[in-house]
Order: structure tokens, then sequence, then C-alpha cells
């Protein structure tokens, strides 16, 4: 099969993905208890979907029986910019790079398919099923048994090649193909990704509690935030890159070329003032097409209104005190909270 996997990775590349690896289903042993830990310490926090769906997720054998091979790519979105710079624009909105434009979910998937259908004819008679980030599929273990790198300190993937800056996508299939050795661990004595962190998420190195992590709160977290863990947010109302910016790895990162992950104008450092006046319907036309939709207006607000309140800009608070009425409790709050920090 070594001939048919060096023609699987020429396609893959040809279909936008920067590399491959393979390893077999049960490449991650330590993948459930691992998780099983994360979940009973609550680190998971509103994410039930986490703990319903645990026995699949931390075992791909039991997610599907028939799989004999998992193909993991690699895609760069690699960003032009510094993303640490726009956290210093406090009257500005700063969006984590992979979502200031099109959903990748979609772009990725539908490059999978592609690389799964040529692997259809070229193997009559087998299987595949794709995942992309939606299904209870850990992808980052699975790439490090794939070879594509390791999970960091900062417990994201890490690679000599791609650094940080890439999505991952999976292909099983019932064919058998020959895995990869599995990645080594480079991190060093290195914690830039550990101490640049806003909230202290990381409670020890390769450990993440997701109920102080950025993304999490401005994301997956529904209701108001902690009031002590809003000042640690910033500016930022849509996910955080700060220890992945910081990693030295990513002087060897690799261009994204896929165009449609390069920033829209209008997401790059928005004004703060703008995107608080934003109701259901003008959010929605905003973010069609953009992962950002998903969280809906009321909690993109009430993330608005944190960095409002965050910015020092005394001259906001006209685009705050209107909102300490709003028919979300969540909004209200955020809302009061930034026009007593404003005062």
């Amino acid at each position: 099969m070594t001939g048919l996997k060096d023609a699987l990775l020429a396609e893959a590349q040809a279909a936008g993905f920067a590399t491959m690896g393979v390893c077999r289903p049960d490449a991650i042993p330590e993948a459930a208890g691992r998780l099983r830990a994360f979940l009973d310490a609550g680190r998971h926090g509103q994410m039930g979907w986490l703990a319903e769906r645990a026995a699949w997720r931390g075992d791909p054998t039991a997610l599907w029986p028939e799989a004999r091979s998992v193909v993991m790519l690699a895609e760069p979105y690699t960003p032009d910019d510094d993303p640490m710079e726009a956290i210093e624009r406090h009257e500005s909105a700063t969006i984590s790079v992979y979502a200031r434009n099109r959903d990748y979910h979609d772009l990725v998937k539908k490059r999978l398919k592609r690389v799964g259908r040529w692997l259809l004819d070229r193997a009559p008679g087998h299987e595949i099923k794709v995942f992309v980030d939606t299904a209870p599929v850990m992808e980052k273990p699975l790439a490090e048994a794939a070879g594509l790198g390791w999970q960091g300190k900062h417990t994201n993937l890490l690679s000599r090649d791609l650094g940080n800056w890439f999505f991952l996508g999976a292909i099983f299939t019932t064919l058998e193909l020959e895995p990869d050795t599995p990645a080594t661990e480079r991190c060093g004595t290195c914690t830039a990704c550990l101490d640049i962190c806003p909230t202290d998420a990381f409670p020890a190195p390769f450990q993440l509690d997701a109920t102080r992590c950025i993304s999490y709160l401005t994301i997956e977290h529904k209701g108001p935030v902690d009031p002590d863990l809003r000042p640690g947010l910033g500016n930022r109302i849509y996910g955080c890159d700060d220890c992945l910016a910081v990693c030295p790895w990513n002087k060897f990162a690799k261009a994204a070329t896929e165009m449609r992950y390069a920033p829209r104008l209008d997401l790059v450092s928005p004004p703060l003032e703008d995107l608080a006046a934003l109701d259901d319907a003008a959010f929605r036309a905003k973010f069609s097409g953009s992962p950002i939709k998903r969280i809906g207006r009321d909690r993109f607000v009430r993330n608005v209104c944190y960095a409002i309140g965050n910015s020092g800009a005394e001259r906001l608070k006209p685009s705050v005190q209107r909102l300490t009425d709003d028919p979300d409790t969540a909004v209200a709050d955020a809302a009061r909270w930034a026009v007593e920090r404003l005062a």
C-alpha cells in the first residue's frame, strides 16, 4: 500500500492540504483516561457534549469499529499580521485569526471529501467517513499519533514544519494503510504559551482549564462571565490567539494557500461601538458564512460590552449605556458592568 499512500499524499496536497499522516484507530489508548480526568475536574464547563459522547471521543474504535486506518490532514491558516498587535487597539475588537473570514469547517470538509472520493476510486470496495471538528473525534491526539506534530504545553498541536497555525481534518477508512511514526514532544523548557495567558487557563503544562480560557468564555459559555475573569478578556470578543501567537515554532509556519482564510477588512480590528449597535438581523447579515454566526447576537454583543468596559475609553459609554436594559439579561449585565468600569 506504500504506492497508494504516496499517491494519496500527493492528492491531498493538490487539494490544498500541507501534509498528511496515518495512524491506527487504536493508536491513542491514553486519550480516554485523559478525557475522563478533564471531565471529572469540571474543566469542560458548559460543554456537556464532551461528556455525552466521551466513550466515542476517547476511543475511535468505538466510533466506527470497521475502520482500520485514520488519515489525518493539516491545512495552514497562518496569518499575515501579528495577532498580538490588535490587542493594543483598545477601542477596536480582536477576533481570533481563524474566524476572520469563511467558516473553516465548510472549506476543510470539501477538501476531505475530494481526497476521500479519490481514495475510494483507487480502492473500490472500501468505505470512508470524514470529520472536521464537529464529530466526537479527538483530532489532536490522532494527529500526534499520525506524526503530524505534538500537543504542546498549550494543548494545541505543534509541528516542526507548520508551527501551530493549521486546521485538522480526519478521514476514517476501512482500508489498511501503513501507519506513520508518532511525533515526539519538542517544547523543551519553553513556557511562552503558559506565561502569556491573560486568564491563567493552564493549571500545569499540557493541561487546560477551559472554564478560564478566553476562547471558551467568548464562544461556548452562555450567560454572564465571572466578573473576576472579565478584565482578562481585554478586547477579545471571539476567541483568543495569544498562546498560539507567541510559540517560537511559528518561525517554521507555512503560508495559507486558501484565500478565503485571508481576513475580511471589516473584521480586522472593527470599532467596538459599531459592533455594539448590531441587532439580530444586522448580526446575521454581517456574519453570514462565518463561524461567529453560531454564537448568536446576544452572546456576541455581551462580549463586545466586556471589551468596551476594558477599553478605558469613556467616549464609548453611550454605546453600552443603551444596552443596560437589553432584553437579554447577560447583555444587560455586561453593559452595566461596562458603564461602571468606564465611570
